[in-house]
């Protein structure tokens, strides 16, 4: 089944001249993009394997502006793709064609930085790494810490609740964050949450966070801080066997350690990395943990060696330890290069996002290696090891007939997986287009009209985002997952979700 979300609700009969006219008069000409030579950079995100050209593009400056742009597309019903840096990996900020990108790229001020309660106040367009540089000089900085961290913004990490290979110990994006202002599709400003540790009524920033722009447009986010710590070291543990890493993962958190990082790379990773970064990694081992711990030194003199009790008991054919910060950051470059990495010896690539139970973790890379025999393609395997997200990267050439769709088919089969093994489709990458289908799997009838009420309660038009995220009924039952009877629905007003 196609994953072209757009064709299941038809904006044909927008006028197309009309809105590029109405957002010229509120736009100043730097700010507002409609030719098709100017389009064609937003035609994809980081998942580059779907594209499509808007119809314009906004780029405001200022809060005014994007409740000026959101009104006039509300008024056209015209549909809405918020986009940050574009470095998403499910297709989240695909465009419309029939529709607006409005870029939040110009939204880059850090307003306010405030060492006393451990906030900052940074636009959405405030790029993540920026944030921990302007809290330095406190001795604070931003946990979360995605991959992408030099270029990805908040405001993407709040839409897609992002993550990062810290966050075992300091949580995700919405564990980090205290309050959003954001813009709905009729051009209202809501404020969400607030400086204290609870408030009254629903949680409607858990709501916000993760939501992948479907229910309004953030302007501004209120993060929380995180002192740094005294220390951080990390442990390189080398294993003979894939099956054995797995289980020194669940080992070590049933010992009752929470490292602040703990990562899993198979020698596919290793051998695309260490040429590329030269972390100083074992070339010879099948899979390697990174294990960090980090403190005052009294700490994680413990911690390290209670962590490497329980990989010797595990297995592991090798145990180094950084003997310095430049060794624990050369250790982290090469997880965080993986991607790139890959892309150095691969045409194209398909990087998956699915979560497990940790106790899974073997189980599945026993699958993913058979899986490329049935494929006949390669897979690189990196984890978020402490909390089983997987991102498996399937290497493949798009120029060859084919290639593409046993990608597509070879990370269908892992995220359909996942479910059965009691997880997630997704552990920070979120949805969009790319894992649409196999939301039909992940979730029952009811719950996906129960997500389908939000929506419609924010955005009754369905005009924020649209096809992305949550499948229709209609969808499920064409991808096979769902029978849905004519007239079945107890919302009529909600058929054309």
């Amino acid at each position: 089944m196609s994953h072209d979300g757009e064709n299941e609700m038809d904006f044909s009969g927008v006028d197309r001249a009309g809105v590029i006219a109405a957002l010229a008069s509120v736009l100043p000409g730097r700010c507002f993009l409609h030719t098709r030579e100017d389009l064609l950079p937003y035609e994809c995100d980081g998942l580059s394997a779907y594209r499509r050209v808007p119809l314009a593009v906004a780029l405001p400056e200022t809060e005014e502006q994007v409740v000026a742009v959101l009104k006039i597309c509300h008024a056209h019903g015209v549909p809405v793709v918020a986009r940050g840096a574009g470095t998403g990996l499910s297709g989240g900020a695909l465009p419309h064609a029939d529709g607006v990108v409005l870029s939040l790229a110009r939204f880059k001020k850090i307003l306010k930085v405030d060492a006393y309660a451990r906030v900052a106040v940074v636009q959405p367009g405030v790029r993540n790494l920026a944030i921990s540089e302007a809290a330095a000089p406190y001795g604070l900085y931003y946990a979360p810490d995605p991959s992408s961290q030099i270029a990805c913004t908040i405001g993407g990490n709040v839409a897609e609740n992002s993550g990062g290979v810290h966050c075992l110990k300091y949580g995700l994006t919405v564990h980090n964050l205290l309050r959003v202002r954001a813009v709905t599709i009729e051009g209202e400003i809501l404020e969400i949450g607030n400086a204290a540790l609870d408030a009254p009524g629903y949680d409607l920033l858990a709501l916000i966070t993760g939501s992948e722009g479907m229910l309004a447009v953030v302007t501004e986010v209120t993060v929380r801080l995180t002192p740094k710590p005294e220390l951080a070291r990390v442990i390189m543990a080398s294993f003979h066997d894939v099956s054995r890493a797995g289980e020194a993962v669940a080992a070590i958190i049933a010992a009752g350690i929470i490292p602040a990082g703990l990562e899993m790379m198979d020698k596919a990773a290793t051998a695309a990395v260490e040429p590329f970064v030269m972390a100083g990694y074992d070339m010879e081992a099948a899979a390697i943990l990174l294990c960090e711990s980090d403190g005052t030194p009294e700490e994680v003199e413990e911690e390290i060696a209670a962590m490497s009790k329980v990989l010797q008991g595990s297995g592991a054919s090798d145990i180094r330890v950084s003997n310095s910060e430049a060794e624990r950051l050369r250790f982290w470059a090469g997880r965080k290069a993986a991607f790139p990495a890959v892309g150095r010896i691969s045409p194209d690539y398909y990087c998956m996002d699915g979560t497990i139970p940790r106790k899974h973790l073997a189980e599945m890379l026993t699958a993913i290696s058979e899986m490329e025999r049935k494929y006949g393609l390669r897979c690189a395997n990196v984890f978020h090891a402490g909390d089983g997200n997987l991102h498996p990267l399937i290497m493949f050439d798009a120029n060859v007939p084919g290639e593409l769709e046993r990608a597509e088919g070879f990370g269908g089969e892992i995220l359909e997986l996942s479910v059965k093994l009691g997880g997630s489709i997704t552990g920070e990458h979120g949805v969009g287009l790319e894992k649409i289908n196999q939301m039909c799997s992940q979730y029952d009838q009811p719950t996906l009209l129960a997500f389908h009420r939000v929506k419609h309660a924010f955005d009754a038009q369905g005009l924020l985002n649209p096809g992305k995220a949550v499948p229709t009924l209609h969808r499920c039952a064409e991808y096979g997952k769902m029978h849905v009877h004519k007239g079945e629905l107890k919302f009529p007003e909600l058929e054309r979700f």
